[in-house]
């Protein structure tokens, strides 16, 4: 059709060759890992208060079942991993505006020059959606896991261990951090048009049944109510990712008519 607009194809192969961007293994992972380490080192002398909150959870499970206790250790090194694991995950979250920019240092090659200038809009809403997926797994989905599983085993006298813990810890925190990233990811995915809204709300009922079979691969336990704690914010980004496509789409539409 004449006078059409297209956006062209934009790949990673692309600006490398034309020396626009470094491969990401090259150009992305040093300075993240630099800046994790760097929040990692800031953290690392509050790791002991990071931690009390890392066990407040389990703390008020297991008074919610009249039972005490902690944390316990089967190996010498494990309260030191511990201590480096809390460091990490303290340090993931405080360097995260760093990282989430340097990722879009890494995209924006691929955009047009107006484009480019939300640099600061894109820092602020992955960071913002990133720790809100951290405090809602640490609000709401870890202590419901926490007291839906000690309840399941109140015959029993639990001992916990710190690298069991900390590794459900940091998988279900990380975890929904980055689930919660969903509508920036349609954000690209609708900028290079990939996917449109009109699709995205055709196919909603699949994708509430894939939103559920996710939910069921990564919940800890193997109950519905925990597995809805995981599906239900993933329900509502799908339904704020329709609304991201759909602002994309009109603003797609309206450059093509201007031309």
């Amino acid at each position: 059709m004449a006078g059409s607009y297209s956006r062209p194809r934009v790949t990673v192969e692309v600006l490398v060759k034309e020396k626009q961007v470094a491969p990401v293994w090259i150009a992305l992972e040093p300075f993240q890992v630099a800046g994790v380490v760097v929040g990692f080192f800031a953290c690392w002398s509050y790791a002991d208060r990071i931690f009390g909150l890392v066990q407040q959870p389990l703390i008020q499970a297991l008074r919610h079942h009249g039972l005490t206790g902690g944390l316990v250790y089967l190996n010498p090194t494990e309260p030191f991993n511990l201590y480096l694991e809390v460091g990490f995950v303290a340090g993931l979250f405080a360097a995260s505006p760093f990282v989430f920019y340097q990722l879009w240092l890494f995209i924006a090659p691929g955009l047009y020059r107006k484009e480019k200038r939300y640099v600061l809009p894109f820092v602020i809403s992955t960071v913002s959606l990133f720790v809100a997926g951290g405090l809602f797994g640490y609000k709401m989905v870890y202590p419901a896991s926490l007291d839906f599983l000690i309840g399941y085993g109140d015959r029993f006298q639990p001992m916990i261990t710190i690298g069991e813990y900390t590794k459900l810890f940091v998988t279900i925190i990380v975890g929904l951090g980055l689930i919660f990233e969903m509508p920036i990811l349609v954000f690209f995915l609708a900028l290079m048009r990939v996917i449109t809204a009109r699709w995205m709300w055709r196919n909603f009922r699949y994708s509430i049944l894939a939103i559920f079979v996710v939910a069921a691969m990564i919940t800890p336990t193997t109950d519905i109510l925990n597995m809805c704690l995981f599906a239900a914010p993933m329900i509502g980004l799908y339904g704020l990712s329709i609304g991201v496509a759909w602002l994309v789409g009109s603003a797609h539409r309206r450059r093509t008519a201007a031309r």
